[in-house]
């Protein structure tokens, strides 16, 4: 379906397609008429098998998708994005920097781009993630937490609700700014034109 709002879960590399994270998330992404796929990577052990899975999935072209990927799910739907281009890729305790998954920081290709990391992760050092962010100028939130982030769960999942909000409005109106954005740009032009209207001589 051409105007179908759909999010495509990848999980990590020991978890499953319906971890508590993806269950928590996906209630949020149904709220707002999304259509939810969590696909089972358990089996497949090569990073590009399961890269090779997501990228047979997508249907349509022109639907609104939003890739969302834990741990390696995150190195899963960075590389597949390079194809899909989706509208935004949502990454949590993101597989970056790694010697073992090649590239090691593929580029991230969406309209929006959010990662979310734990202070304490000690899987995949926060290090990574704020070296992934500076090279690539992606929002980061860093949360007290360690790599599964269950104990932030309800930080993360305003952060992505927030998130597809945020798609959502730039699709709406073709504008690819937040309304805070917009809100923040009006008031600095109406700032500006107050300062150079001429003054009226009394």
């Amino acid at each position: 379906m051409a105007n179908e709002r759909i999010v495509y879960f990848a999980h990590g590399q020991e978890s499953g397609p319906w971890g508590t994270k993806i269950k928590r998330l996906a209630q949020v992404a149904e709220n707002l008429n999304f259509r939810v796929v969590s696909p089972d990577y358990s089996g497949i052990k090569s990073g590009y098998g399961r890269v090779e899975k997501l990228l047979s999935l997508q249907s349509s072209a022109t639907e609104k998708l939003i890739l969302v990927g834990s741990s390696m799910g995150s190195w899963v739907s960075l590389c597949a994005s390079e194809k899909l281009k989706p509208k935004g890729l949502f990454l949590m305790a993101s597989a970056v920097g790694l010697e073992n998954l090649e590239p090691t920081s593929p580029k991230p290709i969406a309209e929006k781009t959010l990662m979310v990391h734990g202070w304490n992760d000690e899987v995949v050092p926060v290090a990574n993630a704020i070296n992934f962010a500076r090279n690539y100028q992606v929002p980061l939130h860093l949360l007290p937490a360690d790599h599964r982030l269950i104990t932030q769960l309800d930080s993360v999942t305003n952060i992505f609700q927030n998130f597809l909000q945020q798609c959502l409005e730039s699709q709406k109106d073709g504008d690819p700014r937040s309304q805070w954005e917009k809100e923040q740009e009006a008031k600095f032009q109406k700032e500006t034109i107050k300062q150079t209207q001429p003054r009226i001589p009394r």
